[in-house]
Order: structure tokens, then sequence, then C-alpha cells
């Protein structure tokens, strides 16, 4: 796993519950490395946004900031979040029909 260069995401990850940490740490992982193999996306930060992990680019100022959380209140799942102006949840919606809430 990549190590965190942002010592408040470590923080707020390492708080989640053990099974919730794994997956979201899976999820992060994915991030870099869609990013990495990704034409013009450029160096991803990672820092915090409404209190959750954030990831943006903030080089090539492409694409859209995404945040992954884990919630006391829903303690059965973990969410990747995005602007509300973007298409992406509905792109995703038709590509991964199943995957989707």
């Amino acid at each position: 796993m990549r190590p965190f260069e942002n010592t408040a995401v470590e923080k707020i990850i390492n708080a989640y519950p053990l099974k919730m940490r794994r997956k979201v740490m899976a999820l992060r992982e994915s991030i870099f490395q869609v990013a990495a193999t990704t034409e013009g996306v450029g160096k991803i930060e990672e820092t915090l946004k409404w209190g959750e992990p954030a990831y943006v680019t903030t080089v090539s100022k492409s694409g859209s900031t995404i945040r992954i959380a884990w919630k006391k209140s829903r303690p059965a799942q973990y969410a990747m979040y995005f602007h509300c102006q973007t298409n992406l949840v509905e792109t995703f919606k038709t590509l991964f029909p199943s995957d989707v809430e």
C-alpha cells in the first residue's frame, strides 16, 4: 500500500474499524493507480474535505475531487463521493448497475 503523505488523512482512516479500513485503503490505492495510468491526470493530492479523505489533481486540474469515507451511522458500508455537478454517478450507474447505490 502507498504510504500516507498527509498525516490528517492517515489519522482519519486509521480510526475506522479494521474491516472498513482495509476496504477504504483498497479504494484509496485504486484511485492512485487509475490516476497514474490515465493520461493527463497528473499527481494526486490527498487531503481532507469536509473531514473526509479527498483526492484531487492540483497540478493538471483535470477531473473532479473524489472523497471516500466510512460513517458510524452506516457501519457496514463505505462510500465514494463525487461533486454533484458532474455526470460521474450516472456514468457509473450505467457501467456498473449492480454496484452503485
